[in-house]
């Protein structure tokens, strides 16, 4: 069962799903706003946005990053799919998965965060979404808008926390500016 999070909302996974989640994937998703052509016409355009996930201790210390540039946490348990750079085609457009079993015990709180490499603004994308799914078996878990239009470039999308034996994910929304995870360090820590 799917819960839809509005911004600064939170759900327990053990609660969204029947089993103990092992797997989770973070999808990102988005359109690019049809662009008015030189002859009328309506066109696509090509808008690079980039997930990214910062993990930090229980101190607030940054410890790791996955982005485009480093596929893969140091533990190996978060993984970037890939760089979509255009948005195009249905359904999640990025991916980050993360096996929650194998995460390194320093690993408290998962913050992602989104940006547009190519600097073009987020009043130029609609249909921005990310969402919390079970790898396992593909079911979403939790879901959160990120549409709403505004000059800004980037945005921290959610977290995800330890909560005893279990994770919690928040749904964040704060909209800031970045074209990559590097201007997104302070944005991102300012969240747990």
């Amino acid at each position: 069962m799917s819960v839809t999070l509005n911004k600064g909302q939170s759900v327990s996974l053990a609660k969204t799903s029947p089993t103990k989640l092992s797997s989770v994937r973070m999808g990102l998703g988005w359109d690019a706003m049809k662009v008015r052509g030189f002859f009328g016409g309506y066109k696509e355009q090509a808008i690079d946005l980039d997930a990214s996930c910062l993990v930090f201790d229980a101190a607030g210390n940054l410890i790791d990053q996955v982005w485009f540039k480093q596929l893969a946490s140091a533990d190996d348990a978060i993984k970037h799919m890939g760089d979509n750079t255009t948005g195009a085609g249905d359904g999640d457009d990025e991916s980050i998965v993360v096996a929650l079993e194998s995460l390194q015990l320093a690993a408290h709180t998962l913050v992602f965060v989104v940006s547009s490499y190519s600097g073009q603004s987020f009043s130029q994308i609609e249909n921005a979404f990310c969402r919390l799914v079970n790898s396992s078996n593909e079911a979403e878990l939790a879901r959160f808008d990120l549409s709403g239009s505004g000059p800004h470039t980037a945005q921290v999308m959610a977290k995800l926390a330890r909560s005893g034996d279990s994770w919690e994910m928040t749904a964040i929304g704060t909209k800031t500016d970045g074209r990559s995870i590097r201007d997104l360090v302070s944005a991102a820590a300012a969240a747990l």
